[in-house]
């Protein structure tokens, strides 16, 4: 075990690692936050922040000698990153975990071989790939970058053949996954710590409501079917085996007309539809998140009550700011900011939870407060 008084290393300073560095911090950790920015969010909280690239072995040299243990806030750091630190110090989760999340079509490929369902999928390296699948794919379809799109960032719905020519032009002709739009339903996913000794725990699953592309509202718990939710915790915990991994895992699935369960991407990483257990679990995802890294027991994942989680993006600014007074003087809104200093469209800036005695409640009092919150 690593025990407090420790000090702990996070790659990335965007707000999980803030909110990563809060719960270590609170546990009597000390964090060093390696990011470029120098004002970003877990940095500025930080015992110590390295501004530096995540390509910087220098730095990454640095981060190795003074931590005891290290992890990340998000895929898209280098796996050869993870790979140089694993070789001084422990690293949670492994470079090839992160290998295999990075790529969307190798992600979906290893998903496939864990035989779960995934959304019937093409690689789409080249022109010559679209011809080869004209009509016999059945569209429309949406054409996601392979390697780091993330909140709707390089996707395109296609309707035709020639929209995925144009698409494809479009995005650049990189590398492209090609993925069939199903009859959605609904979107769920499920957070879950797997330890170093392979015990998994799971928080409740979460059901997802997405405005353009980006996470608007999180309810806690779902309103989808006992045996549906069960097949989707059953699958993640199959994936974090698949992946031998080891720390917060989150599962994105798409629950579809036809009642089928289907895999949709994989999180290394705490997660946004996560931020629920700030407030609603006996246990947060990033506490959890902390005991995994460091070889500590689970903390208990029970869910204390009903929850929405809300999403503040930099668009309800507007040219003022936004109605916190309105937001806080219901006392059951908890409010979460991410200390980034400037509010632009898309960006997230925030999220309150919203405790209640039972879901439907719950959900009114978020959608009123939402409203009251937009800036004039």
């Amino acid at each position: 075990m690593i025990l407090p008084g420790a000090t702990l290393g996070m790659l990335g300073g965007g707000q999980l690692g803030r909110m990563f560095t809060t719960a270590a911090q609170t546990m009597g950790y000390n964090v060093i936050v390696l990011d470029p920015d120098a004002n970003s969010p877990a940095g500025i909280i930080a015992d110590q922040h390295i501004c530096a690239k995540y390509t910087d072995e220098k730095a990454l040299q640095q981060l190795a000698e003074l931590c005891d243990a290290i992890t990340t806030e998000f895929e898209n750091i280098p796996a050869t990153t993870l790979s140089f630190l694993e070789a001084k110090t422990v690293v949670h989760p492994s470079s090839q975990a992160l290998a295999t999340t990075q790529n969307r079509i190798v992600e979906k490929q290893f998903i496939a071989s864990l035989g779960i369902p995934v959304a019937p999928f093409a690689a789409i390296r080249s022109l010559s790939d679209i011809a080869a699948i004209a009509g016999s794919f059945q569209l429309p379809a949406i054409l996601k970058v392979a390697n780091f799109g993330y909140d709707g960032k390089g996707q395109i719905v296609c309707e035709t053949t020639e929209a995925i020519r144009e698409a494809f032009q479009a995005l650049g002709e990189v590398e492209c996954v090609l993925e069939q739009r199903i009859n959605l339903e609904r979107e769920v996913s499920t957070i879950l710590a797997r330890g170093q000794s392979g015990d998994i725990t799971n928080f409740p699953l979460a059901e997802n409501v997405h405005i353009n592309a980006i996470l608007h509202a999180t309810t806690v718990p779902s309103s989808i079917p006992e045996h549906m939710a069960h097949t989707a915790i059953q699958m993640a915990d199959k994936i974090a085996e698949g992946l031998d991994y080891v720390g917060i895992m989150a599962v994105e699935f798409f629950i579809s007309q036809e009642g089928e369960v289907i895999a949709n991407e994989i999180a290394p990483r705490p997660h946004n539809s996560g931020h629920f257990t700030l407030d609603a679990c006996e246990t947060s995802q990033f506490e959890q998140h902390v005991r995994m890294l460091c070889g500590l027991p689970s903390g208990n994942c029970e869910l204390k009550s009903p929850v929405v989680m809300i999403n503040i993006l930099g668009d309800i600014w507007g040219n003022s700011v936004p109605h916190w007074d309105t937001l806080l003087s219901q006392p059951n809104n908890k409010l979460h900011l991410y200390g980034k200093k400037e509010a632009r469209s898309g960006r997230k800036m925030g999220h309150f939870n919203v405790l209640a005695t039972t879901i439907e409640q719950a959900t009114i009092i978020a959608n009123q407060s939402f409203e009251n919150l937009k800036a004039d």
